[in-house]
């Protein structure tokens, strides 16, 4: 017996509790007293807030993580600066020069055909598409761009559609000079917002705004009349919605692939060699991206054109979404994530707040039944 209370009495020492933590003469009573170990009710919320913080994948998808540095040596900083001066004082001029040959000769025979052929609209989409698609080799030739294309290049056919991942606006200019595209884009201000309702409008593209709600009935009427014409130019759709790192894919939206039509999946891979492509729209504008490739040595792509895929008895819209994201991540090597890109632009549901909330009220009040 006296064996028995002298290893509870032991049991009692080994147990944490506040006397050991507190002054003396601020001991709680006993039916009041609590121990560290009742502290350790909230460690499944404290141990899911831990892991969001360092396991965040969503802020990874839209995170640009720059090289490392190299140029930490003296006998590396005096090549880094060698280089400096080669990008920023010979590489950037001459491509801004090349750039505005491209954009004097483009809008020189644009602008007539666009307002003198009028009442000839095969003949002038198809020499509107002819120059659309030289002026973005311009803008690639602006970045020394070395693009490797694998796949039989894409042809006009009713009843299809095109999708990618995103990267950045510059994936649309990449793969245009390659095929003049229509392309579902966010509507944008300033001189993109220009080039959207002036050139890019002949070839069809459908702009959009993701903060109205009524845009996207609009659009998905747009989506079906522009698929069933025959002359129309490929529709390419991005439905990832938002610019990724080039690292993960997040979900796709299930538009391109309720349309009942051939969706031919797009993977695009940069290498970060030279530079990072990405295009984190909420801290620099497209003109100071455009600033960076055409600073840097090259951007250096691939392109793979895959095969052609259609919806399979009883695949709802979002397999069939997945199982195409599947097809482009493997292609690209890209990480699958199950995030709605669209939460880049938004704060957390209400609802989903609240739930977490009311779980952990409930296992507070289980354990103070308990007590």
């Amino acid at each position: 017996m006296s064996k028995m209370n002298t290893s509870s009495s032991e049991l009692d020492l080994d147990r944490p509790n506040l006397e050991d933590y507190l002054p003396s003469g601020s001991i709680p009573e006993p039916h009041t007293q609590l121990k560290l170990c009742d502290l350790l009710d909230i460690s499944p919320t404290l141990t899911e807030a831990a892991g969001a913080i360092i396991d965040d994948t969503f802020t990874r998808c839209f995170k640009s993580n720059p090289p490392e540095p190299w140029n930490f040596n003296i006998y590396l900083f005096p090549l880094w600066c060698m280089g400096v001066v080669v990008r920023y004082g010979f590489l950037f001029p001459l491509r801004v020069m090349v750039l505005a040959i491209g954009w004097i000769i483009f809008l020189s025979c644009y602008m007539p055909v666009h307002f003198l052929l009028k009442g000839h609209d095969k003949l002038r989409k198809k020499i509107e598409r002819c120059l659309v698609e030289l002026i973005c080799c311009f803008f690639v030739a602006s970045w020394t761009g070395v693009v490797k294309y694998h796949g039989p290049r894409p042809s006009i056919r009713p009843k299809q559609v095109f999708v990618a991942n995103h990267t950045s606006m510059i994936d649309f200019i990449i793969l245009e000079q390659m095929t003049a595209f229509a392309v579902i884009m966010q509507k944008h201000p300033g001189w993109v917002g220009l080039l959207q309702s002036t050139i890019l409008e002949s070839l069809g593209c459908i702009w959009f705004n993701r903060t109205e709600a009524k845009d996207r009935e609009v659009v998905a009427k747009k989506l079906r009349d522009h698929v069933e014409g025959p002359d129309n130019n490929p529709l390419l759709i991005f439905p990832e919605g938002t610019c990724v790192n080039n690292h993960y894919t997040v979900m796709f939206k299930k538009g391109a692939f309720e349309l009942g039509c051939t969706v031919c999946p797009v993977a695009v891979k940069y290498n970060k060699i030279f530079v990072d492509a990405f295009w984190n729209s909420r801290k620099q504008s497209f003109t100071t991206h455009l600033l960076q490739l055409m600073t840097s040595w090259a951007v250096v792509c691939d392109v793979w054109y895959l095969e052609p895929q259609k919806i399979k008895p009883g695949e709802t819209p979002i397999e069939f979404a997945e199982r195409v994201r599947d097809i482009i991540s493997v292609r690209a090597g890209l990480k699958k994530v199950p995030w709605d890109g669209y939460l880049k632009y938004s704060r957390p549901s209400p609802k989903h707040r609240e739930r977490k909330q009311q779980i952990f009220a409930e296992a507070m009040l289980r354990r103070l039944e308990d007590k």
